[in-house]
């Protein structure tokens, strides 16, 4: 089992493709609420009871924290002398570095190869793009903006995320907000009743990065490397708001393949829960109160260990795994995966000391 973090020319092309499974869990947290439901209530399967991530909440989180990195975010929240930046605004930014005096004229009058400079400086200055892709209309009349494609394919993608189990609403927040209405609303002249939350919930996305789509959007190999500390640092730092608090990373996977546009497909459904060393999902309250069962998803991996080139990782302590009869932390993981794809192909990840790597200043290409 490798230690040492894989090492690539910053413009190196991703050359294979990459399955992801991302488990994080909500304690007394309103995970992704849905404002069509006029009270912002989480989302939750009427039929089965799991509570529902979309992935545009998981890419929000992602896009917020490559921008506190420091890298060029296309799509985000700005205001500048309390307006809000419009999309126009933002995508001069990403063009400001374009310099017409760089370039010489073609027979009809254009910069020569100003369009591919341009479709180059919009891509290196916002890397989320170069992930998930964009709309490109705008409001405005956008300088250069006519170079690029109305939209970009992101090569990137998440499935709406799920629970592994059923949850609860905790109703004893409404039954809080209450009495503290009843008690502040005396001087303040009311309060806002609407903070739902669910008791416990682990949550399970299934991500993709598809290697043909890469060269649409210029994604490298360090970016796809990003994501195996990104993925882990977003949840310990985006989810600091009130409603969000309580949300904890317990296992990221990326699995690379080496064969030419292969991938298992569905990676994350062969994790499930221990249901004889789980509590019932109606008592789960904490990552403590279950185990992760992680034969199907171990056996599935070696059957296609020809095509599988490696995998990186990274557990939570506290998360429980069984594995043939047997429970115990992330060691048993990483081990039962060293063991059926061999100790090479298997990295364990330092989210920590790997991510300073990836920042701006520690790679030219940014």
């Amino acid at each position: 089992m490798s230690d040492s973090p894989a090492t690539t020319d910053a413009t190196e092309a991703v050359q294979n493709r990459s399955e992801i499974v991302f488990l994080y869990d909500a304690v007394d947290a309103n995970p992704n609420g849905n404002p069509l439901s006029g009270a912002n209530r989480p989302r939750i399967d009427p039929q089965t009871q799991q509570a529902i991530v979309t992935d545009v909440r998981l890419k929000r989180y992602l896009r917020d924290q490559l921008d506190d990195d420091g890298h060029g975010v296309y799509i985000r929240n700005v205001q500048e002398d309390g307006n809000q930046y419009t999309r126009g605004k933002l995508l001069e930014d990403r063009l400001k570095a374009i310099d017409l005096d760089d370039y010489e004229l073609d027979e009809d009058g254009e910069p020569d190869r100003l369009r591919e400079a341009v479709f180059g400086e919009f891509l290196a200055e916002s890397v989320d793009v170069r992930y998930f892709g964009a709309t490109m209309s705008v409001d405005t009349e956008v300088r250069y903006a006519k170079h690029l494609p109305d939209h970009f394919t992101g090569p990137v993608q998440f499935s709406p995320g799920k629970t592994m189990h059923a949850v609860n609403e905790n109703e004893e927040y409404d039954s809080l907000t209450s009495v503290i209405a009843t008690q502040e609303g005396k001087e303040q002249g009311g309060f806002d009743l609407d903070d739902h939350r669910i008791q416990y919930g682990l949550v399970r996305f299934h991500g993709l990065v598809d290697e043909h789509g890469a060269s649409n959007t210029n994604l490298t190999a360090d970016d796809v490397e990003r994501l195996d500390t990104l993925c882990w640092r977003s949840i310990k730092n985006q989810t600091i708001s009130r409603s969000k608090v309580g949300q904890e990373p317990r296992l990221y996977c990326r699995v690379e393949y080496s064969e030419d546009s292969f991938h298992l497909g569905g990676l994350d459904k062969d994790l499930s829960l221990d249901h004889e060393r789980s509590e019932p999902d109606e008592e789960l309250r904490s990552v403590r109160d279950l185990t992760v069962d992680i034969d199907a998803f171990v056996d599935r991996l070696e059957n296609a260990s020809d095509r599988v080139s490696t995998v990186r990782l990274v557990a939570s302590d506290v998360l429980e795994f069984s594995r043939d009869g047997e429970a115990g932390g992330p060691e048993l993981l990483y081990d039962a995966l060293s063991e059926a794809l061999g100790a090479d192909a298997v990295d364990v990840v330092d989210v920590y000391e790997e991510h300073t790597e990836t920042l701006p200043d520690a790679n030219s290409a940014e």
